[in-house]
């Protein structure tokens, strides 16, 4: 499978790109994307300067959000990714982008 890393070209640098199948997966992190983010928030108001750290978060939840729409309104799929869900359990996250590649290549191909 050819792929492409970090396409500046595209929104949000996507850190993995299918250019053919139009597929753009993203590996986020679990503090800077806001995993369990209700959890994460909670602990983050009883720390040091939690006016900024949670609407840094929370921005990035939500730039996170404009890319995804951005990118699937042009056509593209796009899978995100917690950094812990990588550690331990890569392969599931290698079989979903294999079958979400192997679905836009028969999407391309059909239209060819």
């Amino acid at each position: 499978m050819r792929y492409r890393k970090n396409l500046k070209s595209l929104p949000g640098t996507p850190d993995v790109v299918f250019l053919r199948a139009k597929v753009a997966v993203f590996c986020d992190g679990d503090f800077w994307h806001g995993r369990d983010w209700s959890r994460r928030k909670a602990l983050l108001a009883r720390g040091t300067n939690p006016a900024y750290w949670i609407a840094k978060i929370e921005g990035n939840m939500a730039r996170d959000r404009r890319i995804d729409d951005t990118l699937k309104a042009s056509g593209w799929t796009v899978l995100r990714y917690w950094e812990s869900e990588l550690r331990h359990r890569v392969d599931l996250a290698v079989d979903s982008v294999r079958a979400a590649v192997s679905l836009g290549n028969r999407k391309t191909s059909t239209r060819e």
